[in-house]
């Protein structure tokens, strides 16, 4: 399902812990690392499909997640040829998107990575919210950032901010060293239902910083 300018819809997901720590994906089979993402179905909401794709792509439940934010208004990338079908060049341009800031009310033991028979991710971990972008495939990057940028201001609030830092961002010294996670396989759990969500607005770019990824690469 395409609109008229070749871009199909699509909703991404940063599902965050309590700690504000941004889940990311390992591509099955590569070295890219990614946010849980999928096209909308025709007759689907945005939040529809963001709720089947969660499900589809780490195993968690509308219960297990809380929804913080959304972006306004559709995010578009653009997929080089090299990445599209040939039956489709002339006709598929890339995706538009609306992105679902998500707090994970559940705990880590119901990620499920194995929730359908055709895996999306062979390992997850958590990082910090502004993760190194070049870690996603180049023409994800400017989306991922104007995501990131604009449901910033929505974080919900920790326990543990340090005091010099505007609204708790922490530099490159103070990164927690991601961890990877194989293939969990998990019962799932029952969690308060999520509540509405906010509309977004945009803010101004924060910087990113380089970390190397570690573990089950």
């Amino acid at each position: 399902m395409l609109d008229r300018e070749g871009f199909r819809p699509n909703v991404g997901i940063i599902l965050l812990n309590q700690k504000n720590q941004v889940f990311w994906g390992k591509r099955i089979r590569t070295h890219s690392w990614q946010f849980p993402q999928g096209g909308i179905d025709r007759g689907e909401s945005p939040e529809q499909a963001m709720f089947r794709e969660l499900h589809e792509e780490v195993g968690l439940h509308p219960e297990h997640v809380r929804i913080v934010a959304r972006t306004r208004d559709w995010l578009r990338y653009e997929v080089p040829d090299r990445f599209i079908r040939r039956d489709a060049r002339g006709h598929y341009k890339g995706q538009k998107q609306i992105w679902y800031l998500l707090q994970l009310i559940g705990y880590d033991w119901q990620l499920n990575l194995r929730a359908t028979s055709h895996p999306e991710f062979d390992a997850w971990r958590w990082n910090d919210y502004w993760v190194p972008l070049d870690v996603v495939v180049e023409f994800k990057r400017g989306v991922y950032e104007m995501a990131l940028t604009e449901l910033a201001r929505f974080l919900p609030r920790t326990e543990h901010r340090n005091r010099y830092l505007r609204g708790g961002m922490r530099t490159r010294d103070q990164a927690d060293m991601p961890q990877d996670h194989n293939l969990p396989a998990f019962e799932h759990g029952q969690r308060e239902p999520a509540s509405a969500w906010p509309q977004a607005t945009p803010l101004a770019c924060a910087p990113s910083y380089e970390i190397k990824p570690q573990g089950s690469e």
